[in-house]
């Protein structure tokens, strides 16, 4: 019994220090890119660079990842940071579903993941980006308003001279932004690394070797590991003897788009009624597109 009490808590400590140290990198690109926009980036030069057409805009977003790839552990602060300078949030939110997974860096750790079945790495880059832009087309004719929570800024004022932002106070608001958004970090690991240890892997393979809950169940595993999209695909990869295409994309699309800490993260930066709608139609997008396409 103590053999295996120790075993329990060394794979706790294994699987949360992998999470932290994993995301961490991404998170700090993520807050660093940010905190460069407030410096940089104008409310009229991205108005300038915004496609006035709404379906043109979320085609165009959706594929900035190729450019821009950031992984779901960063991207949140961006997005928050683009919707303040006047980025539409239905252009935000299908950017920050469609750049963690369409994006070169992935593709590469999926297609070497799924060596047998390079096919698996195009038909995720594609699942992804049809949900991003589906997404984004909903939240356009569903959502109204700023979804964005007041933050500290909005009550203030704002931070002085937005456009003229001092090297002091942006390394002020990067740690400001890094510190508000790394305690979630630090809760989803924690509970993704209490669950994974919980609930013994044997188990999980029984469960979901039922066709009928195959997709929610690797679709929660999805939500519950709280993997990096970088090395997801590797964890999809070992389930492939026992899973279909199917549930296999669903994890793979889902997981980057909406996890556990992303889900605390969302609702530090939006409010709570918006991340409802965005969780729901995520859960039935995914769902339905990885079940069309594990018939193709």
């Amino acid at each position: 019994m103590n053999f295996l009490q120790s075993v329990d808590i060394q794979s706790f400590k294994t699987i949360f220090l992998s999470i932290v140290l994993e995301a961490s990198p991404f998170l700090i690109a993520g807050v660093l890119v940010s905190s460069l926009l407030q410096i940089w980036l104008s409310e009229r030069m991205l108005q300038r660079i915004i496609p006035r057409n709404p379906l043109i805009g979320l085609l165009s977003v959706s594929l900035l990842g190729i450019v821009f790839p950031v992984c779901e552990c960063g991207i949140v602060p961006v997005v928050r940071r683009l919707i303040k300078k006047g980025m539409p949030a239905y252009l935000g939110i299908a950017f920050m579903l469609a750049a963690p997974v369409v994006n070169p860096i992935v593709y590469a750790a999926t297609f070497a993941a799924f060596r047998t079945k390079p096919e698996m790495a195009w038909e995720r880059m594609g699942l992804a980006y049809a949900v991003a832009v589906l997404a984004g087309l909903f939240i356009y004719l569903l959502a109204d308003g700023n979804p964005l929570k007041r933050s500290r800024e909005d009550l203030t004022g704002g931070t002085p001279a937005d456009s003229k932002l001092t090297w002091s106070g942006w390394a002020e608001h990067l740690l400001n932004e890094f510190f508000d958004m790394s305690k979630y970090l630090l809760f989803g690991a924690f509970l993704a690394a209490s669950l994974q240890v919980l609930v013994s892997r044997s188990v999980l393979v029984d469960i979901g070797s039922d066709s009928l809950t195959a997709y929610p169940f690797m679709m929660g595993l999805a939500y519950v590991m709280s993997l990096c999209s970088t090395s997801d695909a590797f964890v999809a990869a070992s389930f492939s003897n026992v899973f279909a295409k199917g549930p296999l994309l669903a994890f793979l699309v889902l997981g980057p788009m909406l996890d556990f800490k992303s889900t605390l993260m969302l609702l530090s930066s939006f409010r709570t009624r918006f991340v409802l709608l965005l969780v729901g139609l995520l859960l039935v997008l995914v769902w339905l597109g990885a079940a069309v396409a594990g018939t193709l």
